[in-house]
């Protein structure tokens, strides 16, 4: 993977970033890290990661916000939480990272056509609306916002699923599905607030 990287300005930061992230609980020790790379020796998926765990908790911390959410780092994260057992700061590295994904998917700082967080904001749509996913449906809008081509690679596998009754055409919901979204809207402004 051949990955350029540039150079980091003052003038690139957000201020404040930083503090803001460290406000949400589970992420108040963002501060604490020592900057030591274990998250990163342990992680699975740090080879393949455009920064380690460790340079996005730094760059988390030193504000370069546009830097960390554009970032195919936290999309790559498996929330395995290695590198949360294997802190030796106790630091919650996954649920700042989740925070991040959060974060990204709210103000739409993901790389472009990146299948991940279009399939974090589509699932979570279609359970605020139904209250379950309808899997053919969820990747079907997967692939026509990320690789409407991907699509016809695999028209065959999708067809089988469809013989087999694992992929079904009909949208699926639960009986109360306002109520869940009148639960889901409270959670998401008590967030905000």
């Amino acid at each position: 993977m051949n990955i350029q990287r540039t150079l980091k300005y003052e003038a690139d930061k957000v201020p404040g970033f930083g503090r803001e992230i460290m406000s949400v609980p589970g992420c108040e020790q963002l501060n604490d890290c020592i900057q030591c790379g274990t998250c990163s020796g342990v992680c699975p998926l740090s080879i393949y990661m455009e920064y380690t765990p460790r340079q996005i908790m730094e760059l988390t911390r030193s504000d370069f916000k546009d830097e960390v959410l554009k970032s195919n780092t936290i999309w790559l994260c498996a929330s395995c939480y290695a590198c949360t057992t294997e802190c030796p700061r106790q630091i919650r590295i996954t649920d700042i990272i989740y925070e991040l994904k959060q974060r990204a998917i709210k103000e739409g700082k993901y790389p472009a056509r990146f299948p991940i967080p279009v399939l974090a904001q589509e699932f979570s749509s279609m359970v605020k609306k139904n209250g379950r996913i309808t899997e053919m449906l969820l990747v079907m809008k997967l692939f026509l916002k990320t690789n409407p081509f991907a699509a016809m690679g695999n028209w065959r596998m999708g067809i089988d699923l469809m013989k087999t009754g694992r992929f079904s055409l009909a949208t699926e919901h639960i009986k109360q599905r306002g109520e869940l979204g009148r639960m889901l809207d409270a959670v998401d402004a008590k967030k905000e607030n």
